[in-house]
């Protein structure tokens, strides 16, 4: 029984551990989004009518929350970097410009290598915007608006680890960070171009972009003997050929199915004899994920793309899950 008790309980203790601190970080959010108010628009406010960039900064713990939050804004269309207040009183003070706003990050609020970057923005009249869980600290009295964190204490009362005010700290960043896309109506098509190699960048390609166009589309006319339709649906790779009417416009479709149903007098047969009618299609603009959803749907590995009952292009499943685009 005692050997019992001495394997279990150590591990019960752990479990037991991390969620008082995940409760505690979940108590410590729920008071930070409670008090939210004026200042979260005022901060808003800045960030949203400069011209210049959104200059994050902060030391040791809250200088590793910065960057993030730094990166964040920069990725969701609020052009921001992170400077870190050490090198700032160093020369990095000439990376923040008269058309910036300054984001400084400390918990205490009286982080000494803060002061000089406080200096600055006031000297030169650049909007300064503070996190920190002191309202009368040294950055909470110099700040144009001050971001209060909740009292809530660190999830480590022992040693006072930053833990629930990091926590804390980021999750404003992102707040801040998405209420300014949501301003700015930031775009998927933007938020793509800052995103160009990573899997969020890839699930928003669009057809447009994966398609196969001009010389590579599979078309025949109606009239297309299938004597000539089998080895050009042959040349072209996609295993099916579109049919067109003489406006040009998609009106049926020769698959291999088709083929093996009229497979007794295929060759006497035309495109328009064979064609399975009114084809499944898609249009440039829809998402690749999506066109791999409807394509699923239909149960088909390629669709024509359309413009004005016209085939532009052709796409592919394998172009999608190439892509990376799922």
């Amino acid at each position: 029984m005692n050997q019992t008790l001495a394997k279990t309980t150590p591990t019960q203790s752990d479990i037991a551990c991390a969620r008082q601190v995940l409760d505690h970080a979940r108590e410590g959010l729920k008071a930070l989004g409670d008090g939210l108010g004026e200042a979260f628009v005022s901060a808003l406010d800045i960030c949203a009518r400069i011209s210049g960039r959104v200059i994050v900064t902060g030391v040791g713990k809250s200088g590793h929350v910065g960057r993030k939050i730094a990166a964040t804004l920069a990725s969701t269309g609020t052009p921001a970097f992170f400077v870190h207040a050490g090198e700032a009183s160093h020369g990095d003070m000439g990376m923040i410009g008269k058309a910036d706003a300054v984001l400084a990050i400390s918990n205490s609020g009286e982080a000494g290598e803060l002061r000089d970057v406080v200096a600055y923005t006031r000297r030169f009249g650049i909007p300064l915007i503070a996190i920190t869980s002191r309202a009368q600290s040294a950055l909470a009295t110099g700040a144009d608006v001050v971001l209060l964190l909740p009292p809530v204490g660190e999830a480590c009362a022992v040693v006072e680890a930053p833990t629930t005010s990091t926590t804390l700290t980021l999750a404003l960043g992102d707040a801040l960070a998405v209420a300014l896309l949501e301003r700015r109506g930031f775009t998927a098509d933007e938020y793509k171009v800052f995103h160009p190699g990573g899997h969020l960048g890839r699930k928003l390609f669009k057809v447009e972009e994966l398609m196969h166009t001009g010389d590579e589309l599979p078309l025949v006319k109606s009239s297309t003997p299938m004597a000539e339709v089998v080895p050009y649906m042959t040349s072209k790779t996609f295993g099916v050929a579109g049919v067109i009417d003489a406006a040009g416009k998609l009106i049926g479709i020769v698959t291999d199915g088709d083929l093996r149903r009229h497979i007794n007098s295929l060759l006497t047969l035309t495109a328009g004899d064979v064609m399975t009618r009114a084809p499944k299609a898609t249009t440039r603009n829809v998402l690749a994920a999506e066109a791999l959803r409807r394509m699923n749907e239909w149960k088909v590995s390629c669709v024509f793309v359309v413009e004005g009952e016209k085939p532009v292009g052709i796409l592919r499943l394998h172009d999608i899950l190439r892509a990376g685009a799922v």
